[in-house]
């Protein structure tokens, strides 16, 4: 088990379309290994998905079934890394939770990239990848990074 590396100011990328934020999330990709957690945060319509579907093709998954897990929590994407795609918007209370099987995602042989991580409650990985999204008007956004995860 990796300790959380000491924090470091975040990398900020800013992007001004969809291919852009696609390409960000692709860049972010090419550094991370089986095991992984990515939480990303930021509000409805801010382009986590789309950031997710940049980070999913350079592991290796078609990026057309990438999908908002929005209504089935998570989705799998088989790929050269797998990719668990969870989506936390809907959960309500910690005990639900308990039925996502968050212990077979969560540090195992994939990259796991989840949506509204402040509802993982007590399953928050100790060192992750923290994406923060804001959309600052049209299609711009800035896009803060912080690896907290021990160097490879």
């Amino acid at each position: 088990m990796r300790r959380a590396a000491t924090a470091s100011p975040p990398a900020t990328i800013s992007t001004t379309s969809e291919a852009e934020t696609l390409e960000a999330g692709a860049r972010l990709a090419a550094g991370l290994r089986p095991g992984d957690s990515v939480l990303l945060q930021g509000g409805l319509g801010t382009g986590k998905t789309v950031f997710v579907r940049g980070a999913a093709r350079a592991l290796g998954v078609d990026p057309g079934k990438v999908r908002s897990p929005t209504f089935t929590l998570v989705n799998i994407y088989p790929g050269r890394v797998p990719v668990y795609h969870v989506d936390l918007y809907r959960i309500e209370k910690p005990e639900d939770l308990t039925e996502l099987g968050l212990e077979e995602i969560l540090g195992t042989d994939g990259v796991a990239m989840v949506e509204w991580p402040e509802r993982l409650g007590r399953y928050t990985p100790a060192a992750a990848v923290r994406v923060l999204i804001h959309d600052t008007g049209g299609d711009h956004r800035e896009i803060l990074v912080w690896d907290e995860r021990e160097p490879a």
